[in-house]
């Protein structure tokens, strides 16, 4: 569960007591996983009142007043809310993406208002990322480079990066769209350096480490290689999310006609 921990002090001198108080605190939180809202009261009295609204409507979900409390029948929140009878403190369970959003508690006492603001942000669970190597490579010498592809499905507010031991080499963002990424990585067959991709977003994280000695071993039912036609496909794809993903198609184009053309001497 996630708790957000306020300077009480803070909001009960200058929010509760000092007039109206519109600060927005931000929240992140894994989906399927819950979140605490505190009130930063310790105790409601009988003449206070809260209330909590959602959304950019403000839709009223929940209140305490007259140290009664009411549930507003909402079906996003039916069997999720909580609502802390002393304190006001709002707990959401078992969170959805329609979650994400700001919300808005009011507190009277003493006929003075307060208002703090809450902006949550539900992630999606993060893929494992999965590591791909052009099968033509794999008659290269082993002194020869190969290129590697990082690749995850169907990913929002996420970042795909390279990392050599714990320096990042190279990383590409994705915001709000649900969308494939693929990261390329030009490495030395007998390179010994630790390298491994990550996808990362504010709350989770999933890692796949290369074993550049395991790309090319005989694997039938084995879906980790795609020919150079798809790879060039995967990155123009990704290309389209900003001009950092277009740089790499470009190299990774490049690369492969160099290699391609390396062949065809040989041959």
């Amino acid at each position: 569960m996630i708790l957000v921990v306020l300077l009480y002090s803070c909001f009960l001198l200058d929010g509760v007591f000092g007039g109206v108080k519109t600060d927005e605190i931000n929240v992140s939180v894994m989906e399927g996983g819950s979140f605490t809202l505190p009130s930063g009261l310790t105790v409601i009295h009988s003449d206070d009142e809260i209330e909590w609204r959602f959304g950019s409507n403000k839709t009223r979900i929940t209140r305490i007043a007259a140290g009664n409390v009411t549930k507003y029948d909402d079906e996003r929140f039916r069997d999720r809310l909580q609502l802390e009878r002393q304190t006001g403190d709002l707990t959401i369970t078992n969170v959805r993406q329609e979650h994400s959003g700001v919300y808005q508690l009011s507190i009277i006492i003493s006929n003075k208002k307060s208002i703090m603001r809450f902006g949550v942000t539900v992630y999606a669970p993060l893929p494992v990322p999965v590591i791909f190597s052009d099968a033509s490579q794999c008659s290269l010498s082993p002194e020869s480079s190969r290129i590697v592809l990082c690749s995850v499905l169907n990913v929002s507010h996420a970042t795909l990066s390279w990392l050599k031991g714990m320096s990042v080499l190279s990383s590409i963002s994705v915001s709000d769209l649900s969308i494939s990424l693929s990261l390329p990585l030009d490495v030395e067959y007998q390179d010994k350096n630790t390298y491994s991709c990550v996808i990362n977003n504010p709350v989770s994280n999933q890692t796949t480490h290369l074993d550049i000695n395991t790309l090319c071993q005989s694997c039938p039912d084995c879906n980790l290689c795609f020919d150079t036609t798809e790879a060039v496909i995967r990155l123009v794809v990704t290309a389209l999310m900003g001009v950092a993903a277009v740089a790499a198609v470009v190299l990774l184009v490049n690369d492969i006609r160099r290699v391609g053309r390396a062949q065809t001497i040989k041959q």
